[in-house]
């Protein structure tokens, strides 16, 4: 199975906003979400074994991809984990799932994060990619976090600041972000960059991909803040990779034992980017979970 021949694209209106997909396999349901700045496509080194035993939908979030890029308000609520797993609910519920597992990579992995808690009993077991709970991670800013990862405090300034400093030149910021988050470029292979530049260098994803992090910085804490330390109770599986500043900053098990009671978790070589530098360990890890 070829990931660019076999998995079939198509929209899905989810609440009012479509939601690009790309759907292939037989077999039980599952969500794959990517991270920032990226699409869907970087699942294609697993997606295509993944469907060998698997129905699996492949989104892009709103406002990335070649999703529909909403519009905001002053609370940033339309770019808040919520509403994005609102969307992935209806995109699951257009396929007739009611229950599903996901797996989520970087912003892809807090959407998840927020499906498990706002639709508990639709998600079967949870799957995040190379971060710690939002919440805590914010909690727990110093010097070392700000430097490695400025994007969270840059992105989350007042628009139109950061759109405009990244729409200067939008190749030379993705492929900054990709150099500085990833141990091996190579891994990013030409196809893939291609993709992400394409959907990247429209200014209205820039804009919404800001709106994310501004929402992640407010309206997002603020559900963290409201789920009163309850604990998720589906199984979750947290992966990092090993040469990342996650892995290296956070003892990322238990950042999710702070918030799920059933958790168990490993890392895989190289940086950021699990599913492209390090395909083979990243299916072998998800393929043995979901197959619980």
């Amino acid at each position: 199975m070829s990931f660019d021949t076999d998995f079939k694209a198509s929209r899905i209106d989810a609440n009012g906003v479509e939601i690009a997909v790309r759907t292939a396999g037989d077999g039980p349901p599952l969500l794959l979400l990517h991270g920032y700045p990226q699409t869907g496509y970087m699942w294609h080194k697993v997606a295509s074994r993944l469907a060998q035993n698997h129905h699996v939908v492949i989104a892009d979030l709103r406002g990335y991809g070649d999703s529909e890029k909403p519009p905001t308000d002053a609370d940033h609520a339309a770019y808040s984990k919520r509403a994005m797993a609102a969307d992935m609910i209806a995109v699951m519920q257009a396929f007739g799932y009611a229950k599903f597992d996901v797996a989520g990579h970087d912003r892809g992995g807090r959407v998840a994060h927020r499906l498990a808690r706002d639709y508990p009993d639709a998600i079967r077991r949870l799957a995040v990619l190379d971060i710690a709970p939002t919440l805590m991670m914010y909690d727990t800013t110093d010097r070392e976090f700000a430097t490695k990862y400025y994007h969270w405090f840059f992105l989350i300034q007042p628009a139109p600041l950061p759109e405009k400093m990244i729409g200067h030149d939008p190749k030379f910021y993705l492929e900054q972000k990709l150099r500085q988050w990833g141990k091996n470029r190579e891994a990013i292979t030409k196809t893939a960059f291609d993709d992400y530049l394409r959907c990247f260098s429209n200014p209205a994803t820039i804009h919404a991909s800001c709106e994310d992090y501004r929402a992640a910085a407010g309206i997002d804490l603020v559900h963290d803040a409201a789920d009163n330390g309850t604990k998720l109770t589906m199984p979750v599986l947290a992966l990092w990779g090993t040469d990342g500043m996650v892995g290296n900053k956070y003892d990322v098990v238990s950042s999710w034992q702070s918030v799920a009671t059933d958790v168990r978790g490993h890392g895989v070589p190289g940086g950021h980017y699990l599913a492209e530098e390090s395909p083979e360990e990243t299916f072998a890890a998800l393929s043995a979970f979901f197959a619980e």
